[in-house]
Formats: structure tokens, sequence, C-alpha cells
């Protein structure tokens, strides 16, 4: 079983940039595919990317498509999430979980970007 970690979250003005990163522990990290998702102040947490198991295939939200880039590193059981040109809708709590998710989340990496 995969146990997930996020970091890298911060305040960062619009137009911005922040990299986040999901440490994993367990052997089958790169057995999965990943994900990372966000939720809102009164949202329900949404799909921001997702990345195959191989990193050969990626998928992103509509709204962050251009703007953030999924990758990993499986010898290092990580996962990053670059994002570039942030809005400050882009403000949100995010997760990484295996794609798709599993019922557990972990506490997440605050982002949140001012105007």
């Amino acid at each position: 079983q995969v146990q997930l970690v996020e970091s890298g979250g911060g305040l960062v003005q619009a137009g911005g940039s922040l990299r986040l990163s999901c440490a994993a522990s367990g052997r089958t990290f790169s057995s999965y595919a990943m994900g990372w998702f966000r939720q809102a102040p009164g949202k329900e947490r949404e799909f921001v990317a997702s990345i195959s198991w191989s990193g050969g295939n990626t998928y992103y939200a509509d709204s962050v498509k251009g703007r953030f880039t999924i990758s990993r590193d499986n010898a290092k059981n990580t996962l990053y999430l670059q994002m570039n040109s942030l809005k400050p809708e882009d403000t949100a709590v995010y997760y990484c979980n295996t794609a798709p998710p599993r019922p557990d989340w972990g506490q997440g990496t605050q982002v949140t970007v001012s105007s």
C-alpha cells in the first residue's frame, strides 16, 4: 500500500509559479497511475492532472491545461506538479492520490494565489 505526503504549497502572487511534490512510501508507487486533485473553499474536490505509471501519458483538466505540468520520478518515489501562470482561482488545497483516487486522502498542501 502506498502512503503519500504532499508539500510545496505556499502563498504566491498571480502569474507566479510553484512546484508541488508528493513523496510516496512503499515499493509499489511505480505500479500506479497517479494524479493531483484540489479542493477550494466551499467546493468539491476536483481533478487537476494525472499521469500513467510509466509517465508516458498525461491528462489535464481544461482549467489548468497549458499552465500546469505533472511528472513523476519512479526512482525517487515522487510525483510533481509544476504550476505556472497561477491565477487566484487556483487557490485550493492540493492532494495527490492514485488515479482513479483511493478513498483515503492525505492532508494536502495549501496553495494561495493573491491577485
